[in-house]
């Protein structure tokens, strides 16, 4: 932070540059107060209401008021930046440096692509940042590490929900895949450690691959809904994963049936809406013995 403040500003107060960031810097309530009180001073001389000095001395008193005014308002948003800094050290440090460079990238590169790509840089990081806030972290496809890392933690209960769609590349190629025989040892080593899994899987054809699937995991300890995705509406075609009550994960899906985006979640009305869809779906479906 320290050398942060001693490094050297770029454009010096006489510059057209310094003017514009000290009235960009300025309150606007200050700005119209020294406005209106050079306007009284001369109204007051020119008029002849007061003399010279009399009308000096109310311009400057009007404007003493009103650069007093700016400085409370300095003092308050330098309180509030204070207090939003306040936290994790990684945090402390690492704001101030984030927020210089990004705004030095525009000052010494303007019109450029580079400070173009500051900004949207700057607003995928706050579109990030806000997922987090409410408590969601928001991956590309291949990502999956929310998927894996949660069914590691799991403690007591995953349900989940598996919508087995008819592709290319076969409806069960993801369980083939490197990330879902990962999944699959994470369960595996859930059930070990007496977590209870349930598991739907939605289907629009029970085809033979399927069933060796479903019998693979029945019998390695899950228990196994089937449901007809003809049985339900288009809003309950969806993957989806539930942990102990206290975090779900659901899938965003292309056209072709391939994952685009893995989205985990703590958030509550995301939970809630989550188990509510796999109630939904384990009311209509059947649990072979």
């Amino acid at each position: 932070m320290a050398e942060l403040l001693r490094r050297p500003r770029s454009g010096r107060l006489g510059s057209p540059l310094g003017f514009t960031r000290l009235v960009a810097h300025t309150d606007p309530v200050a700005l119209v107060g020294i406005g209106l009180s050079i306007s009284l001073s001369l109204a007051l001389d020119l008029t002849g209401a007061a003399s010279g000095v009399e009308s000096l001395l109310a311009g400057l008193m009007g404007i003493t008021i009103s650069l007093l005014v700016d400085s409370l308002a300095r003092a308050e948003r330098r309180f509030h930046l204070r207090t939003l800094l306040e936290g994790p050290s990684w945090l402390v440090a690492a704001v101030p440096e984030v927020a210089a460079g990004a705004r030095e990238a525009v000052e010494r590169h303007p019109d450029t692509r580079v400070a173009e790509e500051a900004r949207r840089r700057f607003e995928r990081f706050h579109a990030d940042v806000e997922q987090l806030r409410h408590g969601r972290i928001v991956r590309s496809g291949p990502d999956c590490q929310d998927l894996l890392g949660a069914t590691r933690d799991c403690v007591r209960r995953l349900d989940a929900l598996t919508n087995v769609l008819p592709r290319v590349s076969g409806e069960l190629s993801w369980w083939r895949g490197d990330v879902g025989r990962r999944y699959w040892e994470a369960n595996l080593a859930a059930l070990e450690r007496g977590v209870r899994i349930t598991r739907i899987f939605m289907y629009a054809q029970l085809s033979e691959e399927l069933s060796e699937l479903v019998e693979t995991q029945r019998r390695a300890g899950v228990r196994i809904g089937l449901l007809p995705s003809s049985a339900v509406g288009a809003e309950l075609h969806v993957n989806l994963v539930c942990w102990d009550g206290t975090a779900c994960w659901t899938a965003g899906m292309s056209a072709a049936g391939e994952i685009t985006e893995n989205r985990f979640s703590v958030n509550r009305a995301d939970l809630a809406r989550t188990e509510e869809t796999f109630r939904a779906c384990a009311a209509l479906a059947t649990f072979p013995a």
